[in-house]
């Protein structure tokens, strides 16, 4: 019999060695940690077999007599041998260097709680104790007589490999996450150099795209609209000849309403909406002036949910008051509801709505109010053409809700130039009902004319965007990125 001591770091790797040097039926004796090791005694399963064995000279060595059985006559039996005198087994202990050390070796003492094994060496080396009462040498008594290894705490080992596992996931995300982006970075990078490159190419070979590009950008236009335009143009024109062309494109893509019939003679509930100052008020003074020059003051009503500003409610009430119509204040969808059903004998509704940032949350709620007052009211979007283009685009994407009927574009005679207003209406497909041109009501509004705003807009120039260089064009095309890819610009008509 031998015992083994095996070290080691972890307890997985000190079992890894008892299996190795042992085989896997080793038998643990002893697990605890000494000096910051783990420190295992473990035993061949042979030699535990040949302790929980007993000796051939105990009492527990000779067979069971079967009762069973019939008792044998005395002609069978025949006398038995005279036992062989055993050797003293304390000479024998001190003999064995093995059994030596395994006495003063310091994991004894496990082995030594098991019952059976502590009656085998008592037996065995003959010592004083008090014999243990025989016991037939069954399968479960051996079992019995082996150390069990102690119990590992599964649970927590379990946590420690899903802590593991989930710390080895995050970090292949992570660097799964910075490689995707370097290789977005470096997309980026080369499309804009080979857009540059190709842009630059271009030029040279066709001249008459960089004039008209420099043209359509004096003229407000965005540079992704004025670069799709540009690559649509036919081969084998001049500047002037592709100029018309371009003019051409952007009108036939500008949707204008033909004539006043379809407000002023089929009525129905219009709402103006839009931020703050885009002027909803005057122009809901002028609308409500055609209709009562058409019609008479007793088939419009006036119905305003300006109850925050100061002074905008009076302001509707001076002009309803000159006209002879009746102005009706409403603060939410109910009042509102209980105003439309009321009114719903009236030729014409004109609602003028609170103005708010388009950033503002309340202009989802203005607009389910309109949506769902129990009338169709048909949204139009008063579009300050003052503003720039990417304030334009977040008015329309804020107000746009399920829908608008159309929009009225407002301060035009502030404008310097138009073409970012007409950029809007050719990407977001808008219906332009009026155009305002000052405060005079209602001298001020016009029906559009899609022409005459295309050619205005490029009579009417920035000077800064004028002097644009041929050198600076092809950076401002390469930061454009992949143009099929907006959706706005694949529904422009080129035919």
């Amino acid at each position: 019999m031998n015992v083994k001591k095996f070290t080691a770091a972890t307890s997985r790797e000190a079992l890894r060695k008892v299996r190795e040097a042992l085989g896997p039926d080793a038998v643990i004796l002893s697990n605890r940690p000494v000096d910051g090791v783990v420190e295992i005694l473990a035993l061949d399963n042979d030699d535990v077999a040949s302790l929980a064995s007993p000796a051939p000279e105990s009492e527990m060595a000779a067979p069971r007599p079967n009762l069973h059985m019939q008792e044998p006559s005395f002609d069978d039996l025949e006398p038995a041998p005279a036992p062989r005198p055993a050797a003293r087994p304390a000479r024998a202990f001190q003999e064995a260097p093995q059994a030596r050390s395994f006495a003063d070796a310091p994991a004894a003492r496990p082995f030594q709680e098991a019952p059976a094994a502590r009656q085998s060496l008592n037996s065995l080396y003959d010592l004083d104790e008090p014999a243990a009462p025989a016991v037939p040498p069954t399968y479960a008594n051996r079992r019995a007589a082996q150390p069990e290894a102690p119990a590992f705490d599964m649970a927590a080992m379990t946590a420690m490999m899903s802590a593991a596992i989930a710390q080895a996931k995050e970090s292949a995300a992570a660097e799964m996450s910075g490689m995707m982006s370097e290789i977005r970075a470096m997309r980026g990078m080369m499309e804009t150099q080979l857009a540059e490159l190709s842009w630059g190419s271009t030029q040279q070979r066709e001249p008459q795209k960089a004039a008209v590009l420099r043209e359509m950008l004096a003229a407000g236009f965005s540079a992704s609209l004025s670069r799709y335009l540009v690559d649509k143009l036919p081969a084998g024109k001049d500047a002037a000849e592709s100029l018309r062309w371009i003019k051409t494109v952007l009108s036939r893509n500008i949707t204008t309403m033909a004539d006043e019939d379809a407000i002023l003679d089929r009525g129905g509930v219009f709402a103006l909406v839009g931020p703050t100052g885009v002027g909803k008020t005057t122009t809901t003074a002028k609308l409500a002036a055609r209709c009562v020059m058409r019609h008479g003051p007793e088939k419009l009503a006036l119905i305003t949910t300006d109850a925050y500003r100061i002074g905008g409610h009076e302001q509707l009430r001076i002009y309803g008051k000159i006209l002879g119509v009746m102005v009706h204040s409403v603060k939410d969808e109910a009042d509102l509801r209980i105003a439309l059903k009321e009114l719903r004998n009236k030729h014409t509704v004109l609602i003028d709505t609170i103005g708010m940032s388009q950033r503002d949350q309340m202009v989802t709620e203005q607009v389910a109010m309109l949506t769902e007052s129990g009338a169709d009211v048909k949204r139009l979007l008063c579009l300050n053409a003052t503003s720039t283009n990417e304030t334009l685009n977040e008015v329309v994407r804020a107000y746009q809700g399920t829908g608008l009927a159309g929009c009225i574009m407002t301060k035009l005679d502030e404008a310097a130039s138009i073409g970012n207003v007409l950029d809007v209406l050719v990407r977001q497909k808008l219906n332009l009902y009026y155009i305002s041109t000052g405060q005079r009501v209602p001298e001020d509004l016009h029906l559009a004319d899609r022409a005459m705003l295309v050619d205005r807009a490029f009579r009417n120039k920035r000077d800064a965007a004028a002097q644009l260089q041929d050198a600076d064009l092809p950076l401002m095309m390469a930061g454009l990125g992949n143009l099929n890819n907006d959706r706005s610009l694949r529904e422009v008509y080129v035919g």
